[in-house]
């Protein structure tokens, strides 16, 4: 059966006979076929970002908001994978884990804010390629449970989709075997550094699923190809932060989204998927705008707090009350670390703050107390937490 996606071909394994599929390039031919609903969809898409963006520019200290923002997509992202870790489990166990104390699912998160952040800065100077696509695998997996499975090589042998128990005779989609995918990879490569076709949202969606249909590595594809979108958008100038994540929107609407992948290789149903896709992305930046608004006054009442009530630590309270956007679970010498005074002065700011309810201090027996800035905590763990 063959499709403007692609085509199955009969493959031999030893004894074992199965049907992998062996995707065509991109673009789509025949072309896309743009009617009002998705004509509507984009001219939307567009206009809910460039909403977001502007939001983004006009909040103080964006970078600040950025940070923990990145933070929530690597949970949600390796969420949807089957890592066991919430954001909260992230912020109360960063520090322990980058002093070199092991938990497995929260490494894999940091490993994709590592990957997110550093192939960002690589990006400046590499195009998105195959190459940095290696790249981005590599610290992805590099000492996590993943790590058996050639981090930065693409695979060298037949992989498939399915259940933990499924093998290929019983795999739910059998992605092209190494040859074809090679070919494949190098096409969708070629076709990323060519003049687009299509306007860059459409560009990103048909990349997503072109990559998740070659499935290049043994394990990762999934965080691989959400990476792809961001990095698309951003070094795209679709928006000027790295803010906009579906990992949310497709973790609370997998089966949908399984389904479009498998309709676009069965049908050839891109239409369909890009229309799911479109309305992710307006979703997803609509819930962005209000998250990035709600932030912005939280920021502007804590700073008035802070100015108003603590003239006399002013300075070094600010600069605390800026780290702990980045640090929202803090010990007295993390703070005293943070904005660079002693011990005892940390811990009279932190005392004033916990006065003002900016953080809250959940257990005052406890050796090593946490201290916790609870509201800001509580608008960003929405969606991370586990089922």
């Amino acid at each position: 059966m063959s499709n403007r996606a692609g085509h199955f071909k009969g493959q031999l394994l030893g004894n074992l006979t199965y049907t992998a599929f062996v995707p065509k390039s991109l673009p789509p031919e025949p072309p896309l076929q743009f009617d009002s609903e998705l004509t509507h969809l984009l001219s939307q898409a567009d206009q809910t970002i460039g909403r977001l963006d502007g939001v983004i520019r006009n909040i103080p200290n964006p970078d600040l908001f950025v940070l923990m923002y990145v933070k929530k997509e690597a949970v949600l992202s390796s969420q949807i994978e089957g890592t066991q870790a919430s954001l909260a489990d992230i912020l109360e166990k960063e520090e322990e884990i980058l002093s070199g104390k092991t938990d497995d699912d929260v490494k894999v998160t940091l490993n994709y804010i590592k990957a997110l952040n550093e192939g960002l800065e690589l990006a400046k100077k590499l195009p998105i390629s195959l190459r940095l696509i290696k790249e981005l695998h590599r610290i992805l997996l590099t000492g996590t449970r993943g790590e058996a499975r050639n981090p930065g090589e693409f695979r060298t042998s037949q992989n498939w989709i399915g259940s933990k128990e499924s093998t290929l005779a019983t795999a739910r989609f059998i992605p092209p075997p190494p040859e074809e995918m090679n070919q494949a990879l190098n096409a969708l490569e070629k076709y990323i550094h060519q003049p687009k076709a299509y306007p860059v949202l459409i560009e990103s969606g048909l990349v997503h699923v072109q990559f998740e249909t070659i499935h290049p590595f043994g394990d990762g594809n999934g965080r691989i190809g959400r990476l792809l979108i961001t990095f698309m958008l951003s070094l795209n100038n679709i928006i000027s932060q790295p803010v906009l994540y579906l990992s949310y929107y497709l973790k609370k609407n997998r089966s949908e989204y399984y389904d479009r992948l498998i309709a676009v290789r069965n049908e050839g149903d891109w239409e369909g998927w890009l229309k799911f896709f479109l309305k992710g992305i307006i979703e997803t930046s609509n819930n962005a705008v209000e998250l990035t608004n709600k932030i912005g006054i939280l920021q502007k009442k804590n700073l008035e707090l802070v100015r108003s009530s603590m003239p006399r630590y002013s300075a070094k309270s600010i600069e605390l009350l800026d780290k702990i956007y980045i640090h929202p679970i803090f010990s007295v010498n993390k703070a005293a670390d943070l904005c660079g005074v002693s011990y005892n002065a940390a811990k009279n700011i932190i005392r004033k703050f916990i006065d003002l309810k900016i953080i809250v201090e959940p257990d005052k027996k406890k050796r090593n107390q946490k201290y916790y800035f609870k509201e800001y905590i509580d608008l960003l763990v929405e969606g991370t937490e586990l089922r």
